[in-house]
């Protein structure tokens, strides 16, 4: 992607990007947080689906409709297909679920577009860290209908190991052979700031401990 410095920059603009000291889910102690709740304006979401859009247009992945999971996924995979129409002229469905199913009217766990048998599907995830959303989804979306899903897509790629000696990504790739793209990862905000930033300092000694190799 070539953007990735502008993308960088919206994401420190939006308070979304942060440096400190923070805890990840799996108990890392870290030196950077990506928390896109702070996502919260119409301009955001705009300029957020802009950014997915033109990662996943450029990818090349033929796909039949476009998976956001509950919550942060939902307006995800919205802003991706509306920017897909606008700015790409791609005309394709999203859905997405519900946490609990929906006992009345419609029913059912998802909204918006049904996948039907031999659907090639793409989810949009905002940041991955241990990958247990992304397995639920798919464990989901598979009972649901015998569908194909085709790509993941995130914003950041923190090139962190999983559970073994690959990041959580590859290992979803592997694992599912689905292919997995972000719009950036850990060494392009590195590579964004001047050398000698303390901040980056610290990056780089977090990935010494526990990046991918």
């Amino acid at each position: 992607m070539k953007n990735k410095k502008e993308f960088i920059d919206f994401m420190a603009d939006a308070g979304v990007l942060t440096f400190g000291d923070f805890t990840t889910k799996s108990g890392r102690k870290t030196p950077y947080f990506v928390n896109t709740g702070n996502y919260k304006t119409g301009m955001h979401i705009s300029k957020l689906g802009d950014f997915y859009a033109q990662r996943v247009a450029e990818s090349g992945v033929l796909f039949d409709a476009l998976y956001g999971p509950a919550y942060k996924g939902i307006t995800l995979a919205a802003a991706t297909a509306s920017s897909l129409y606008r700015n790409h002229g791609i005309n394709v469905p999203y859905f997405f679920n519900r946490k609990e199913v929906k006992d009345h009217g419609e029913g059912g766990s998802l909204v918006g577009y049904k996948p039907k048998d031999g659907d090639k599907l793409v989810i949009i995830e905002d940041v991955v860290t241990a990958g247990t959303a992304v397995r639920e989804s798919l464990e989901l979306l598979k009972a649901v209908a015998d569908v194909h899903v085709t790509a993941l897509f995130v914003s950041v790629d923190r090139m962190e190991r999983g559970a073994g000696t690959q990041s959580t990504l590859n290992e979803l790739r592997d694992e599912f052979g689905i292919s997995v793209y972000s719009i950036i990862n850990a060494r392009d905000i590195i590579a964004s700031f001047p050398h000698g930033d303390e901040r980056i300092a610290k990056m780089e000694t977090y990935l010494e401990e526990y990046g991918v190799r």
